[in-house]
């Protein structure tokens, strides 16, 4: 009679198996020459993953000089494009994890910091940069952060007054010295702020595995969507990082930090006014009213605290530049412009200005009846409907540009990889796990 025999497993492999791995090896019931296979392939499925989002992302940035008219984004994709091929290369052929690193290591590299630091020492950067840096040095000479009396573009601030806080290095700093011009460039403590509030929802979402957070925050911030904005300009990047960080707060039932981090993301920019009744609901369907109270009166009072007294004294300056310079109906303006929905229709002249103003209405409202009827249950939800709120927003604004998604991009992609994974992931949490050098 002829017997059937399981492969022989060495004992120290036995003994790397967690307990149920090791029970159900000696009941037979795991082929492990089957086990091992299907690893192998999940591994080279991984790989050709990597592989393909280093291509596109070198696509991507090689795009750049040949569509843009922008001098520092042709330079940063001649820079990138090169290092995200390597990146590919590198996963393709060498083993393991050392190549996911490898690669992760030369795109943030080459995507990112050769880039950077190359602008910032000659002084070249968005507008943006020069506003908030501006900004912060009338805050210290006047008190205001406005200019009274703007006459041309880049004299508009269409910020809140938090903001100046990003330019106070160089204000503080000048630009006597290398290392003073490169530590005082408001770029740096764009990104720092991004990167920490990054890692301390990392900490707060996943606790016990917080050491495991560098790789998918270097691939992520090596991302064009990260890499290209934080390299020319990245003002959005605070924003992004604070509204995850107030989400995760939320999330943990810590209303007066949640409500204090909301305040600062509040003051930075208006559009992130709706994390503030995200994060109520969140805490009031997880914890009870009274955290949610507790959290929302914090962000109203701290951030009234900030806002407050440049409605009293400046008011007129306030709405001209931060409410009616960006929504386009200033006599100069917005140089804010991409072949979005709403940017198209205010082409039309005062009627397709109109109607994109009442399309933005009508989305909100739709986002706001769909938040009251569900409100999030998780760090993850809450992020995924402040993303299509302000994807909504982004989209059907009269004057906006493809940067600006990359809030809603972030707040969908990293509570996703940040978070203690389900038993049952999502689609797009797996194909993160697998994308995610």
């Amino acid at each position: 009679m002829a017997t059937t025999r399981s492969p022989e497993v060495p004992e120290q492999a036995v003994c790397a198996l967690p307990e149920a791995g090791r029970s159900a090896l000696a009941g037979g019931r795991i082929p492990v020459q089957r086990t091992a296979g299907a690893a192998r392939l999940r591994l080279a499925r991984r790989r050709w993953v990597q592989v393909a989002g280093c291509l596109v992302a070198a696509g991507w940035a090689a795009a750049f000089p040949l569509v843009s008219d922008l001098p520092n984004q042709v330079f940063w994709g001649s820079v990138a494009a090169p290092a995200y091929a390597l990146a590919a290369l590198l996963c393709l052929t060498v083993p393991g994890r050392r190549g996911a690193r490898a690669a992760a290591a030369v795109a943030v590299l080459g995507a990112v910091l050769v880039p950077l630091v190359l602008l910032v020492l000659t002084g070249r950067h968005q507008s943006e940069v020069m506003v908030v840096e501006r900004s912060a040095r009338l805050l210290l000479e006047t008190g205001s952060p406005y200019l009274p009396h703007p006459a041309v573009v880049t004299d508009y601030d269409p910020y809140l007054p938090a903001m100046a806080l990003f330019g106070l290095p160089r204000a503080l700093l000048g630009t006597g010295n290398p290392v003073a011009v490169l530590l005082g460039d408001a770029r740096i403590w764009f990104a720092v702020t991004f990167l920490v509030c990054l890692l301390a929802c990392r900490r707060l979402l996943r606790p016990r595995q917080d050491g495991a957070a560098l790789l998918p925050l270097v691939t992520l911030t090596a991302s064009p969507l990260i890499a290209l904005a934080l390299a020319v300009g990245g003002v959005d990047l605070p924003l992004i990082g604070v509204c995850c960080l107030a989400m995760a707060l939320a999330a943990r039932g810590r209303a007066v930090p949640a409500g204090l981090v909301l305040a600062l993301a509040c003051t930075l920019k208006w559009t992130a006014w709706p994390a503030l009744p995200v994060a109520a609901l969140l805490l009031w369907r997880l914890y009870g009213r009274r955290p949610a109270a507790r959290a929302t009166l914090t962000a109203l009072g701290a951030g009234a605290a900030v806002v407050l007294p440049y409605l009293l004294t400046v008011p007129r300056v306030l709405q001209e530049q931060v409410v009616r310079f960006p929504l386009g109906l200033t006599g100069i303006r917005t140089p804010a412009g991409s072949p979005l929905p709403g940017k198209i229709l205010a082409g039309f002249g005062p009627t397709g200005h109109t109607i994109s103003l009442s399309m933005l209405c009508l989305g909100a409202f739709g986002v706001a009846v769909w938040l009251v009827a569900y409100p999030p249950t998780s760090a993850v939800h809450a992020c995924d409907v402040l993303a299509v709120g302000l994807t909504v927003a982004f989209t059907l604004a009269p004057a906006g540009r493809f940067g600006y998604l990359a809030l809603p991009a972030v707040l969908m992609v990293w509570p996703r990889l940040a978070a203690v994974p389900r038993r049952r992931p999502d689609r797009l949490t797996t194909i993160l796990t697998g994308v995610q050098l």
